[in-house]
């Protein structure tokens, strides 16, 4: 082989390898760049640090968080634009990007950062389709997308498939096979219900030939009551829910009513205008409906503290920020904590946005205590208004109904009736083997005395646990 026919060869592998390199960074690159999910990470972690929101940090006056800064002509270099919609070649940033000066190249070499050939690629691309600034994916309506194209039609079975078979041949993998029916239905089954199917549920669906076999399931488990279950976990997490006060002692508050609004409006399918605005205001809306009024317990499960000793202005506040926080997660898909204290150069919500916002979170007419230790339903709260519960109340009331009325009839059969024992002599009381005796029907201090003359034989503590102190130690009737 001859010096010049090696060298041509070597010529030839480095094209092909150059080659296959531009095609292999043209195939990582989305065909239309977004700026919120492609192109503003990579401004962000590359150059905002020196021409970003940061007023006192910028750099030859440029900035390049917004398209009216990012467009703008340099304030250094007159006729010099930093982004030319359209024109990659003449704007400054991909110029500078791609730039072999030291005394050009952008990022600067002391920052020790650098623009990967795929990122300048996607750079490029970007500002020749337009350099389209987006807002915040929270604030910007969602619209249809139509579903991409991809090669192996035979593969998908509905539109979801395209999206998913879209990213995988972006990346050249290849679906995984179908999984065998068994693991089939152990996935769908703890996906929808939380729990894995029975064995008779397994048996019925591996029996079950039929090309809609699988459809069938899926129809039963979104019927099934532990689909609702299964589908409030992460509303419950996210609403901050939990039976309980949450300060010092956390003791017990009755929020379970509105849980079971929760998952009976995922097992009804309530549209979701209805489930946030049931949640967020529907105690407001005309002639409201008791369960309407219920689904306000989201703007209630908040911690609220039962210490007698709190400044009421104090937790006011702080409730009425809980509400707003959870507000800002849930519905805005925002954190907005930063702005209670000051308006943040990265946070679009400013200082004054958070108080106004806060302002309708703030009209509640509430106690910054929950009331006391035995106080479960902290003001204002709501009746429950549920028919088997009702029921269920009233059985149990019947039951000590006719408990009392055998008390009522082993007191006859003894001869003393229990309130006729307030009337006897100590002495009388006494021979009868009886210690002490405590009307339980009045608790409203911390103690129960006994009754007995003086007092002195025993009194209830009321604080939890319960103890007992102060009684005498006596020899019983029937033993020690």
């Amino acid at each position: 082989m001859s010096y010049r026919v090696f060298i041509s060869l070597i010529f030839l592998a480095l094209f092909v390898a150059c080659a296959q390199e531009t095609e292999d960074i043209a195939q990582t690159i989305p065909d239309r760049p977004d700026f919120i999910f492609d192109v503003k990470p990579l401004l962000s972690d590359r150059c905002f640090a020196c021409h970003g929101p940061d007023e006192e940090k910028q750099k030859a006056g440029l900035a390049l968080h917004t398209a009216e800064h990012a467009y703008a002509e340099l304030k250094d270099k007159p006729g010099k634009f930093a982004i030319i919609p359209g024109n990659p070649e003449k704007s400054e940033i991909y110029r500078r990007i791609i730039s072999t000066n030291p005394e050009q190249v952008m990022p600067p070499p002391e920052s020790h950062l650098n623009v990967a050939p795929h990122e300048a690629e996607l750079l490029r691309r970007w500002i020749e389709q337009g350099a389209e600034y987006k807002d915040h994916w929270a604030f910007s309506a969602p619209e249809p997308v139509k579903p991409p194209k991809v090669k192996d039609q035979q593969w998908v079975k509905n539109p979801i498939d395209q999206f998913v078979l879209a990213k995988l041949e972006d990346q050249r993998m290849s679906p995984s096979s179908p999984a065998d029916r068994s693991t089939l239905l152990r996935r769908v089954t703890f996906d929808l219900t939380g729990l894995p199917p029975s064995p008779a549920e397994v048996a019925d669906f591996l029996a079950d030939k039929s090309p809609n076999a699988y459809e069938r399931v899926v129809d039963r488990l979104l019927a099934s009551p532990h689909y609702g279950e299964r589908m409030a976990v992460s509303w419950l997490d996210l609403s901050r829910y939990a039976d309980s006060h949450g300060y010092q002692d956390d003791r017990p508050r009755s929020m379970w009513p509105w849980r079971d609004w929760v998952v009976q409006a995922f097992n009804n399918n309530l549209n979701y205008q209805d489930f946030v605005t049931w949640q967020l205001a529907g105690d407001l809306l005309p002639e409201s409906t008791y369960e309407q009024k219920l689904a306000t317990g989201f703007n209630r499960n908040h911690p609220i503290t039962q210490e007698g000793g709190i400044i009421q202005e104090e937790y006011l506040a702080e409730y009425a920020s809980d509400r707003t926080h959870v507000f800002g997660t849930a519905f805005l898909g925002l954190t907005v904590e930063c702005a209670k204290c000051h308006t943040h150069k990265y946070d679009p919500i400013t200082h004054e946005d958070y108080y106004q916002l806060t302002a309708f979170f703030n009209n509640i007419t509430e106690a910054g205590d929950a009331g006391g230790y035995y106080n479960l339903a902290p003001t204002p709260n709501l009746k429950i208004d549920n028919p088997k519960l009702e029921r269920e109340i009233t059985s149990v009331l019947e039951y000590i109904a006719g408990l009392e009325a055998t008390q009522r009839e082993l007191e006859t059969s003894v001869g003393m009736p229990l309130e006729n024992l307030a009337s006897e002599t100590e002495e009388q009381l006494l021979t009868k083997g009886l210690v002490a005796y405590y009307q339980l029907d009045d608790i409203s201090g911390s103690r129960t005395e006994s009754t007995l003359p003086g007092g002195q034989d025993g009194w209830i503590n009321y604080n939890l646990p319960p103890t007992f102190a102060a009684v005498k130690a006596v020899k019983g009737k029937q033993g020690g």
